[in-house]
């Protein structure tokens, strides 16, 4: 399968910080990644570069066989803090990128009762940020960066803010929009589990600087069991690595 993404040797660095040092991660269409490690090993800083939102200090990256120089509408970002606009309704917050864009009322319409129904939330369509759970915010952030036509869907540690019983339901809901959209994803995660939960790959990077030190195909058959003998072991190599 093709690459979608290519990093090539990325180094980033702020003043005499160097935060991230020569990183190099293909990713093929349709991919499900998920990046972990320690607090300043450079996750989120790889993240953001691909983006668009940060520039590289050395290396290139490519999307869709273009260079990035800054962000574009091929790329969706969510964050762990929802990022919403709380003067718009659950509607209006998802429709505002197909507006943005140009697209006629008639297909904004079309474009967002699409994901409001794909998240879940038709009830709530006229609903407003304050007025939703931590859940529903989330599903309105993803259901923003779906009805924007992004191919790449870029992930800052989404769900770390969300109680146990939320987040595994919104890891399943993922799952099932990702395996109904062909979309990319870059997941950025402290925690193992749901890193072997999610990926078909988990790239694992290391402080000082930050760095990849490990990238590990997830073979497990989906839905995966975290209790089974496979998960586990595969959660031990992890481990190990990240506290080498």
């Amino acid at each position: 399968m093709a690459d979608i993404i290519r990093v090539e040797r990325v180094a980033k660095r702020f003043g005499t910080f160097m935060a991230l040092e020569g990183a190099d991660l293909h990713i093929s269409e349709g991919e499900f990644i998920c990046l972990i490690g320690a607090s300043g090993c450079g996750k989120s800083t790889l993240l953001r570069i691909i983006a668009g939102f940060e520039t590289a200090t050395d290396g290139h990256v490519f999307v869709g066989g273009r260079e990035v120089s800054g962000p574009g509408p091929d790329r969706g970002m969510v964050f762990q803090d929802y990022g919403l606009f709380p003067w718009l309704s659950v509607r209006d917050n998802i429709g505002f990128g197909p507006a943005a864009r140009g697209l006629k009322k008639p297909q904004v319409r079309e474009t967002v009762d699409r994901f409001i129904d794909m998240v879940g939330l038709a009830k709530f369509a006229d609903s407003y940020p304050h007025q939703l759970s931590g859940g529903m915010k989330q599903r309105v952030a993803i259901a923003r960066v779906l009805a924007n036509n992004a191919r790449v869907v870029l992930m800052d540690e989404p769900f770390g803010a969300l109680d146990a019983m939320t987040r595994e339901r919104l890891q399943d809901e993922l799952l099932e929009i990702w395996a109904r959209t062909n979309l990319t994803v870059i997941f950025v995660t402290h925690a193992i589990e749901e890193a072997i939960l999610l990926a078909d790959r988990v790239v694992a990077m290391a402080p000082g600087p930050g760095r990849i030190v490990s990238q590990t195909q997830i073979q497990l058959e989906r839905p995966r069991d975290v209790s089974s003998i496979a998960f586990n072991e595969l959660r031990r190599t992890l481990s190990a690595q990240l506290h080498r």
